[in-house]
């Protein structure tokens, strides 16, 4: 049966201190790879990895002061999420983390929003 994790369960920490307001967390993970061509053929015969690549972005309302100043600062953080779901949970973790951008929108009737993007080295899924 699939794992279903609700974000109201759900927390995010930077550092050890939970992002309040989180709206949303989001990454991709992208690994580098070449294909390696038989000669005289159109088939693959291996294929070579290199770089993995993560990306991620927080999504948060307002503002938050602790993920401006480390776009400021440009120091390496860590990123830990625990999903939750009734008695379900997942531990994700971002190591060596570098803020890289941040938008800020609000539209009428709304609030503002934040949406902070980073990369990290590595992400654990346990």
């Amino acid at each position: 049966m699939a794992a279903i994790y609700t974000a109201f369960a759900s927390e995010v920490k930077v550092n050890e201190e939970t992002i309040e307001g989180l709206q949303a967390i989001e990454y991709s993970t992208t690994k580098n790879s070449r294909d390696v061509g038989a000669i005289g053929s159109d088939e693959r015969i291996a294929v070579y990895f290199g770089l993995k690549v993560v990306n991620g972005r927080l999504r948060v309302a307002s503002a938050n002061a602790t993920l401006d100043g480390l776009l400021q600062s440009n120091q390496p953080f860590s990123i830990s999420a625990t999903l939750r779901h009734g008695e379900t949970q997942r531990l994700v973790s971002f190591d060596d983390c570098y803020m890289g951008d941040k938008e800020f929108a609000l539209a009428a009737q709304g609030h503002g929003e934040s949406i902070y993007q980073f990369t990290a080295t590595r992400v654990r899924e346990e």
